[in-house]
Formats: structure tokens, sequence, C-alpha cells
């Protein structure tokens, strides 16, 4: 009798997730998807859904749940490096373009996804299935956009150009807007639920001070990182601190601390925490280029799993409830149509570039990781009608994870910003070699 223990069940998961997203690349490589898709594609495959169902792959949700930690630390260093994009050298010319433009289209997708449900629910009195607090709280979930989709396809074709050195600023900075009108989204929302009076403190003070202070824990941490990282000489070493430093700037941002006796709750959001870890770093280390480029390829294998796994957390159970299925056609539309028109009037207003004007909103479009983590929270809080918002976001994400990276590549690439490859060459950094 054959007996396998449960760390030889996980290794075995973490190599069949990593080949079968390696291998799906190439299955699916005559067919133009970006990278990042068809890891998505080969986590769906192997997911509980489909797969997992007869014993191979991930049987239950939990199983994939079981490697949070991974997706955790990967999301770390997708910061990390989304904050390496903020130097100030270059942000002299985008920095103030950026910031209206990231604050105006999370706005804007906020306003016509909650106009547009707010008049689904009225016109088709649809208060047996939704309420105002669910139409609320996808407005604020519809500001997040997900930074990993979007890094990996700018890293994947190593596109270059304007649109893309205003994208990967606007993307972390879509987080930070995000995370405040969801918190006031979310505290406006439960106060309808339990018919409870509107709180100052929960509404207003709580995310502001989980912004604020995972801005400055992640600026403590950049600059103590710094001063190690010059400690050494060896760029192996440095790697190592690097990576070090990232794991455990991502555990402290984790930490969460009440006043006794009061509503605040100081909590922090690692995204901004490791973003700003990032910015830090680039910005006052003379060596940080080199090191970004080392770290790059130590995560290569370590982004392959993770969105192999994001894959396997889809619920394809979404699409046997057709309630569900059309708010959800109506929540991608309106977001859709937030985020390209408020990418684009914007843009237009602070005088950018043709092709910025014309294609960002289009690369703004994936969900995943942040809006996931929102939905849970509103899952916990809101009873029945969380139950619905959490359906109607995996629904959402799954549409957006499958279709927003190839968008990407397309957006960049009618920009002409991703340069045709020659034949036979492999431009990606995580593709496997021939």
């Amino acid at each position: 009798m054959i007996q396998i223990s449960e760390t030889a069940t996980i290794l075995l998961m973490l190599g069949i997730s990593m080949f079968l997203g390696l291998l799906m690349t190439r299955v699916l490589k005559n067919f133009g998807l970006p990278a990042v898709t068809s890891y998505l594609v080969a986590g769906l495959l192997i997911g509980p859904c489909l797969l997992g169902r007869f014993g191979i792959g991930f049987r239950t949700f939990e199983d994939v749940e079981s490697f949070g930690i991974l997706s955790d630390v990967a999301l770390g260093f997708i910061a990390f490096s989304i904050g390496n994009e903020f130097r100030l050298s270059e942000l002299k010319h985008t920095g103030r373009q950026a910031a209206v433009v990231a604050v105006v289209q999370a706005l804007a997708a906020t306003a016509l996804v909650d106009a547009c449900l707010l008049a689904i629910y009225y016109i088709f009195d649809l208060g047996s299935s939704i309420g105002i607090p669910t139409c609320i709280c996808l407005g604020a979930i519809a500001t997040a956009t997900a930074p990993a989709a979007t890094l990996m396809v700018v890293n994947q074709y190593k596109a270059k150009g304007p649109l893309t050195s205003i994208l990967l600023p606007i993307v972390a900075l879509d987080d930070a807007v995000g995370l405040v009108v969801f918190a006031i989204s979310f505290g406006v929302a439960k106060a309808i639920y339990s018919g409870a009076a509107i709180s100052v403190i929960t509404v207003l003070v709580n995310p502001l001070l989980e912004v604020i202070g995972s801005l400055l824990l992640g600026f403590l941490m950049g600059i103590v990182f710094t001063l190690i990282e010059k400690m050494f000489h060896s760029n192996t070493r440095r790697m190592g601190i690097s990576i070090t430093f990232v794991v455990l700037t991502a555990a402290l941002s984790m930490v969460k601390m009440e006043i006794p006796g009061t509503e605040i709750e100081l909590g922090f959001s690692s995204l901004l925490v490791c973003m700003m870890l990032g910015t830090v770093f680039c910005n006052i280390c003379d060596f940080s280029a080199d090191i970004m480029d080392r770290v790059d390829k130590w995560t290569a294998p370590l982004f392959v799993v993770f969105f192999v796994l994001s894959g396997a957390e889809l619920d394809l159970g979404v699409f046997s409830n057709m309630t569900v299925v059309a708010i959800g056609v109506a929540y991608i539309i309106a977001r859709s149509a937030g985020k390209y028109i408020g990418a684009s009037v914007s843009a237009k207003a602070m005088k950018c570039e043709p092709q910025i004007c014309k294609y960002l909103g289009i690369t703004l479009l994936p969900q995943a990781g942040v809006a996931l983590g929102m939905s849970v929270t509103v899952a916990q809080e809101l009873g029945s009608e969380g139950a619905i918002i959490r359906n109607i976001v995996l629904f959402a994400v799954l549409i957006y994870e499958l279709f927003g990276p190839m968008l990407t590549k397309i957006a960049l690439t009618k920009a002409g910003e991703i340069k045709p490859r020659p034949e036979g060459q492999d431009r990606s950094r995580f593709a496997p070699a021939k």
C-alpha cells in the first residue's frame, strides 16, 4: 500500500502547478495569449471545479487556500516591483498625471457601478435578491485593479513607452484610492444593513490611518533595508537580503492593532507597505536596478505558482445562479466603462499623449486579489447579501482574469509599446526555455 505524507503531497501539488502552468504557455502559445492567462487556465484545469473533482489536482477550495502563504509572499514581491517604478527622476514627468488619472478613473468606476446597480435595483424591484448595501459595496470594489496581471504582461513582453511609464504608477496608486473608497463605502453599507448610525471613525479615520500607516511602515523598512543592503558587497548576498526584507515586510504588514475602548483600528495594506519598500529602495540605493534584475529572476517560478493558484481559486459554480450572472455582467460592463471613460477623460485633461488617452483604460481592466480580499470582508459582515457580493465578484474576476491580460497585451501592442518579436525568439522572462 502506497502512503504519501502531507509534506510530500504539498510538494507534489507545487510541482504539478508549476509544470502545468509552464506547459500551458506552450499549448496556448499559438493563440497569442499572455503567459499569465495560460497560468490561470492551468489553475482552472486542476482546480476543484474541473480535474480536482476526479482527484487530479486540488480537490477542494480549502486545499487551494492552504497555499495562501505563497500567494501572500508573491503579492509582496509584486508590490515591491511596482514600487521600483516610482523613481523620482521619472515621476517628475508623469507623477502629477498618474496621480490625477488614478483618482479619477477609480472614482468613475465606482460612480458608474453604483448608478447602474441602483438603477437595476429600483427598475426591476430586486429587493429580494440584492439590496442597497450590495450596490454600494460593489461600486467600491470596482476601484481595484490587479497589479500582478498587469506587471506580468509588461515584464513578459518588455513593454516600454509613455503608456507603460504611466500605467504602473497608476496601478499602484489605484489600490491606495481603492482602500479608502472601499472603507468609506463599506462603513456606510454596514450601517444601512444593520440599521445602525454611521460612525465617522470607522468610515473616515480607520481607512486614512491604514493608508498613512502602511506608507510609514514601508518607508521605515525601506530605510533599514537600504542601510543593511549597503553592508554587503556580494551580489548573491544582496539578493538574499532583498528577498529577506520583502518577506519580513509582508509579514509585518499583517499585524493589526486596536486601541482599547475605542473604534480605532490600525491595520496595514501589504500592497502599499511593500510598494513603499520598493520605492524607497530604488530612490536611495545606487545599485537597486541590478538587484531588482536578480530578484526578478528568483521570483519567476514563484509568480508561476501564484497565478496557477489564482486560477484554481476561480469557482465555476457562480454560473449556476442566473441572478448573480446577470448582475455580474452589469457590474463588468459598468466597471469597464468607468475605467475606460475615467482614464480617457482625465488623461486628456492632463494633456497626456494620444496613445495614453486611447489605450490606458483598457490596461486597467484586470481585477483579482485586492477585489477578492474586499469581497471576503463584505461576506463576513453582511450575511446573505455579503455572500451574493462574494459570488458576483468571483464571477467578475473569472472573466477579468481570463480576458484582462489579453486586452492589456493588445492595448500595449496597439500603442506601439510591445514590439513584434523575431521568429523563434521568446521574449518572456517567465516563459520556459525551449
